[in-house]
């Protein structure tokens, strides 16, 4: 199908005045900037009739506006460069996502949606505050209410969920995941009851070096009853024994441990990866011969750190595309006890690395002079491009 009709069909479903539930409009094509991370839609009841709310996010915040119903408004918004579009309407929904080579892929799905032209709605959450696995592992008090003290892992938990819900809408309907490096589990749990409330068959496994961390959550998975569908093993991530899986997860893994998820990831052909970097030491110490006229910058030690990060982050971004990735980096909620909030989100396209991208790549590692923990893993992968 065209770009051109699919976004027609995309915009008739949205200003249908009986039946549109829901759209989002999210992700970045090819070349093209959007002016905000995502765009949310839905139907409002105003005095003067029936409106559309445009919910805008951005980094620091959301703009929430109302516009006409309009078919040149909507089309308008669906070319401004977001590559995803998810249209919820009552007797089911419509899923576009656009290509690296700027084709339209459709999923058409069946199911009831229910309306809500609230003008003023408490803000949806993708996971209730009273799921038991909140109050299980203590965000959530035994009244189904979220701890004051809790309230920023709870939010960590939301974003994380809305960072995940556009894609799933390409995805089966039976749902593999791994979350490599998972600690005390929260976002493991969460990707599980998330999966489960939208019906699809997922099976989930969490691994953390630590086996106290391994008993404690198999334990909560037992006490919840859903043993069947989430375990917990006691492994290194360089040493995991799980040999597949359609999306892999790594929230804030100590150091080079991200590079070990990264790694994995792309050894075992995983199509989705959700990778939140933590500390990055291994880059730092290797640079020692820094180029012009970067010493301006590193003779600050927090600026020095810094530029580590952002190095080590923006190897990793493009190691994985020049390994067939389509990549993201995009702002993550910080986690409780770290102020790291960036996202790496890497969808497997298996499109060949185009040779400016190489040369990139290279010329980086040649001025800084490193060999990144990801390239050194992934060694084999990268001399084959």
């Amino acid at each position: 199908m065209s770009l051109e009709i699919a976004f027609a069909k995309v915009a008739e479903l949205i200003v249908d005045p009986n039946n549109f539930v829901r759209a989002v409009l999210s992700g970045r094509r090819r070349n093209m900037q959007t002016e905000y991370e995502r765009i949310d839609i839905r139907p409002v009841q105003l005095k003067e009739g029936i409106k559309l709310q445009l919910v805008l996010t951005e980094s620091k915040q959301d703009t929430t506006k109302n516009i006409d119903s309009q078919l040149e408004k909507i089309l308008e918004l669906l070319n401004s460069g977001y590559a995803n579009v998810l249209v919820e309407f009552t007797t089911g929904s419509y899923s576009l996502r656009i290509t690296k080579k700027g084709e339209a892929l459709i999923h058409e799905g069946k199911g009831t949606f229910e309306r809500n032209l609230a003008h003023d709605r408490a803000k949806e959450r993708l996971l209730e505050a009273s799921d038991p696995f909140l109050i299980e592992v203590g965000i959530s008090d035994h009244k189904g209410n979220i701890k004051p003290s809790m309230q920023d892992k709870y939010r960590q938990v939301e974003e994380f969920l809305r960072i995940l819900e556009p894609v799933l809408s390409e995805k089966k309907k039976k749902i593999s995941v791994v979350d490599l490096g998972c600690g005390h589990a929260y976002l493991t749990f969460a990707a599980h009851q998330y999966l489960q409330k939208k019906c699809i068959d997922a099976h989930v496994i969490g691994i953390d070096v630590r086996e106290a961390s391994r008993d404690r959550n198999n334990a909560i998975a037992k006490k919840l009853g859903i043993s069947d569908s989430i375990e917990f093993r006691a492994e290194e991530i360089s040493e995991t024994a799980i040999k597949s899986a359609d999306i892999a997860i790594a929230l804030h893994a100590c150091d080079t441990a991200t590079d070990d998820a990264i790694a994995w990831g792309v050894q075992h052909n995983v199509e989705l990866l959700l990778i939140a970097p933590c500390c990055h030491h291994d880059l730092q110490v290797q640079m020692q011969e820094i180029p012009e006229p970067w010493p301006m910058v590193t003779r600050h030690g927090i600026m020095r750190e810094r530029l580590g990060d952002l190095l080590t982050d923006s190897f990793r971004t493009q190691i994985l595309k020049l390994l067939g990735y389509r990549v993201d980096a995009i702002e993550f909620v910080g986690g409780e006890h770290t102020p790291r909030n960036l996202m790496i989100r890497a969808v497997k396209t298996g499109a060949k690395a185009e040779p400016i991208e190489i040369a990139r790549y290279k010329e980086m590692l040649t001025q800084w002079n490193v060999n990144p923990a990801l390239a050194q893993r992934l060694e084999k992968e990268l001399d084959e491009i």
